[in-house]
């Protein structure tokens, strides 16, 4: 892992992203000491259904009590 101070990473900044981007790993310290770790981005992968089936609501939740609620506040007729 390759060491810079702020001024080096400040001032090449474009050239240390693309170091990281081909893989490299870079730590940038403030005084000899280490104060962050440039590293390449994983992605998480995408998860599609994990809210599948995960919520439900009563079966009368959205029934015709409602409906006629919220038709009188909006000045609709049933």
């Amino acid at each position: 892992m390759t060491t810079v101070n702020i001024h080096e990473a400040k001032t090449h900044l474009s050239r240390l992203l693309a170091r990281v981007e081909a893989g490299e790993s870079i730590t940038i310290a403030k005084a000899g000491r280490p104060i962050v770790d440039l590293v390449p981005h994983v992605a998480e992968p995408v998860r599609f259904g994990t809210l599948d089936a995960s919520w439900t609501t009563a079966d009368d939740a959205f029934g015709d009590e409602i409906d006629t609620l919220v038709g009188a506040l909006f000045g609709a007729e049933r």
